[in-house]
Protein backbone atom coordinates (compact mmCIF):
# COMPACT_ATOMS: atom_id res chain seq x y z
CA UNK A 1 0.00 0.00 0.00
CA UNK A 2 1.39 3.38 -1.01
CA UNK A 3 1.56 5.94 1.77
CA UNK A 4 2.87 9.49 1.90
CA UNK A 5 2.93 10.99 5.39
CA UNK A 6 3.72 14.65 5.95
CA UNK A 7 4.91 16.05 9.25
CA UNK A 8 6.69 19.06 10.69
CA UNK A 9 4.03 21.70 10.33
CA UNK A 10 3.08 24.10 13.09
CA UNK A 11 2.77 27.71 14.16
CA UNK A 12 5.72 29.99 13.53
CA UNK A 13 6.29 33.72 13.63
CA UNK A 14 7.05 35.69 10.48
CA UNK A 15 10.72 35.33 9.63
CA UNK A 16 10.89 31.94 11.28
CA UNK A 17 11.72 28.53 9.85
CA UNK A 18 10.23 25.06 9.64
CA UNK A 19 11.27 21.80 8.08
CA UNK A 20 8.56 19.59 6.64
CA UNK A 21 9.08 15.88 6.09
CA UNK A 22 7.35 13.52 3.70
CA UNK A 23 7.87 9.84 4.44
CA UNK A 24 7.08 7.56 1.53
CA UNK A 25 6.23 3.87 1.71
CA UNK A 26 4.97 1.27 -0.71
CA UNK A 27 6.78 2.35 -3.84
CA UNK A 28 10.29 2.30 -5.26
CA UNK A 29 11.19 5.69 -3.87
CA UNK A 30 14.32 6.44 -5.88
CA UNK A 31 12.40 6.21 -9.14
CA UNK A 32 9.80 8.78 -8.21
CA UNK A 33 9.67 12.54 -8.58
CA UNK A 34 8.36 14.14 -5.41
CA UNK A 35 6.53 17.43 -5.27
CA UNK A 36 5.27 19.76 -2.56
CA UNK A 37 2.01 21.62 -2.92
CA UNK A 38 0.06 23.88 -0.61
CA UNK A 39 -3.55 24.89 -0.31
CA UNK A 40 -5.55 27.48 1.57
CA UNK A 41 -9.32 27.33 2.16
CA UNK A 42 -11.25 28.26 -0.95
CA UNK A 43 -8.20 28.17 -3.19
CA UNK A 44 -6.78 25.68 -5.62
CA UNK A 45 -3.78 23.62 -4.69
CA UNK A 46 -0.59 25.53 -5.51
CA UNK A 47 2.63 23.88 -6.58
CA UNK A 48 5.59 24.81 -4.36
CA UNK A 49 8.65 22.72 -5.22
CA UNK A 50 9.80 19.53 -6.94
CA UNK A 51 12.75 17.20 -6.72
CA UNK A 52 13.26 14.75 -9.54
CA UNK A 53 14.57 11.23 -9.41
CA UNK A 54 18.26 10.75 -10.16
CA UNK A 55 17.42 7.35 -11.64
CA UNK A 56 14.65 8.22 -14.09
CA UNK A 57 15.58 11.88 -14.53
CA UNK A 58 18.36 14.33 -13.67
CA UNK A 59 17.72 14.95 -9.99
CA UNK A 60 16.98 18.65 -10.55
CA UNK A 61 15.10 20.81 -8.12
CA UNK A 62 12.50 23.37 -9.10
CA UNK A 63 10.74 26.06 -7.12
CA UNK A 64 7.76 28.33 -7.50
CA UNK A 65 8.74 31.99 -7.83
CA UNK A 66 7.02 32.77 -4.54
CA UNK A 67 9.35 30.52 -2.54
CA UNK A 68 12.58 30.47 -4.53
CA UNK A 69 15.50 31.53 -2.35
CA UNK A 70 13.59 30.80 0.86
CA UNK A 71 12.63 27.13 0.54
CA UNK A 72 14.90 24.16 -0.13
CA UNK A 73 13.74 20.71 -1.16
CA UNK A 74 15.91 17.65 -0.59
CA UNK A 75 15.58 13.88 -0.43
CA UNK A 76 17.12 11.10 1.61
CA UNK A 77 17.24 7.89 -0.41
CA UNK A 78 18.03 5.78 2.67
CA UNK A 79 15.05 7.02 4.67
CA UNK A 80 12.69 7.32 1.68
CA UNK A 81 11.93 10.82 2.84
CA UNK A 82 11.70 14.21 1.18
CA UNK A 83 12.20 17.41 3.12
CA UNK A 84 11.11 20.98 2.58
CA UNK A 85 13.17 23.45 4.51
CA UNK A 86 11.30 26.75 4.77
CA UNK A 87 13.15 29.87 5.89
CA UNK A 88 12.07 33.47 6.28
CA UNK A 89 8.44 32.43 6.42
CA UNK A 90 5.75 34.96 5.61
CA UNK A 91 2.06 35.06 6.58
CA UNK A 92 1.29 34.31 2.92
CA UNK A 93 2.96 30.91 3.36
CA UNK A 94 0.16 29.83 5.69
CA UNK A 95 -1.48 26.76 4.16
CA UNK A 96 -1.84 23.00 4.35
CA UNK A 97 1.25 21.51 2.72
CA UNK A 98 1.01 18.24 0.80
CA UNK A 99 3.64 16.04 -0.75
CA UNK A 100 2.99 14.10 -3.91
CA UNK A 101 4.61 11.27 -5.80
CA UNK A 102 4.52 11.89 -9.53
CA UNK A 103 1.66 14.36 -9.03
CA UNK A 104 -0.74 11.40 -8.73
CA UNK A 105 -0.42 10.25 -5.15
CA UNK A 106 -0.88 12.66 -2.26
CA UNK A 107 -0.52 12.58 1.49
CA UNK A 108 -2.98 13.99 4.01
CA UNK A 109 -1.12 17.23 4.51
CA UNK A 110 0.40 19.18 7.38
CA UNK A 111 -0.74 22.63 8.51
CA UNK A 112 1.70 25.53 8.47
CA UNK A 113 0.59 28.76 10.11
CA UNK A 114 2.76 31.87 10.00
CA UNK A 115 1.48 34.48 12.41
CA UNK A 116 2.66 36.81 15.13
Amino acid sequence: QVRLVESGGGLVQPGGSLRLSCEVAGLFFIQYHIHWYRQTPGSQREWVASIYSTVTSDGRREYADSVRGRFTISRNEVKDTVYLRMNNLEPEDTAVYYCSADRRLFGQGTQVTVSS
